[in-house]
């Protein structure tokens, strides 16, 4: 389990993209609140904000010309196993989304990355 950092969304493989959209899903389901070291920062903030970073997933998969299911464009939705949430405590939004996705995060991200045979060409801020 992993969100990606945000400033990857647009150069992820077809399967990590695809798989990301997966998370996101699973989270805001029957995820939401389950611990893992990976996502665990996501439970400290309002579910929206999983929504937001949900959305720019959507957009990259739109982009592409890859389909979703349109429920997931409404925020107070978390899939077919779990009742929607009455009430959004909606957020607006900072860059990045999560704090935690920084320059540390980043380089993690790609080195996990890197690991599975993938090497995108990203310049690190600083470089």
């Amino acid at each position: 389990m992993r969100l990606w950092h945000e400033d990857l969304l647009t150069e992820l493989p077809r399967q990590q993209l695809l798989g990301q959209h997966r998370e996101c899903c699973a989270l805001r389901g029957l995820g939401w609140n389950k611990k893992h070291a990976t996502v665990n920062y996501v439970f400290d903030h309002f579910p929206y904000k999983l929504f937001q970073y949900h959305m720019k997933v959507i957009n990259e998969m739109k982009r592409r010309g890859y389909k979703n299911d349109p429920l997931w464009e409404n925020p107070a939705y978390r899939g077919k196993q779990c009742l929607p949430y009455e009430v959004v405590f909606i957020e607006q939004e900072t860059t990045p989304i999560y704090p935690e996705h920084n320059e540390c995060y980043m380089k993690e991200c790609l080195e996990n990355l890197a690991e599975k045979g993938i090497h995108l060409m990203i310049e690190m801020p600083g470089s």
